[in-house]
């Protein structure tokens, strides 16, 4: 099984799977969907009203990456669970951060 993160050109994709209203903002680590992906998981205080759920995920994901908040950007699921975020910078160093916080390697594409 592959991880939810993947190099991109200018950085990375990752594929999260958000909370909202989770009671805390925190990056939980890996999590399997039924269908067998691997997602990074994530909890927000936000309620996922006028995107301010998405908002509190791009602060978190720039924060815990250690980018600016300009660098993150929600680019698919912005109505769903599911998202792909993409983070610009190094993308072996934010590959790096990635693996770390999930615990396996994610997969080139």
């Amino acid at each position: 099984m592959s991880g939810p993160a993947r190099l991109v050109s200018g950085g990375i994709l990752i594929d999260v799977r958000l909370t909202p209203r989770g009671g805390r903002d925190a990056i939980d680590g890996l999590s399997v969907l039924s269908d067998g992906r691997s997602v990074m998981s994530a909890r927000v205080r936000a309620v996922p009203e006028k995107g301010a759920a998405n908002a509190a995920l791009t602060a978190l994901v720039a924060e815990t990456f250690g980018v600016a908040r300009g660098a993150v950007v929600v680019v698919s699921g912005q109505t769903s669970r599911v998202k792909t975020v993409r983070i610009e910078g190094d993308a072996e160093a934010l590959m790096a951060r990635a693996v770390a916080l999930g615990g396996e390697a994610g997969r080139r594409g």
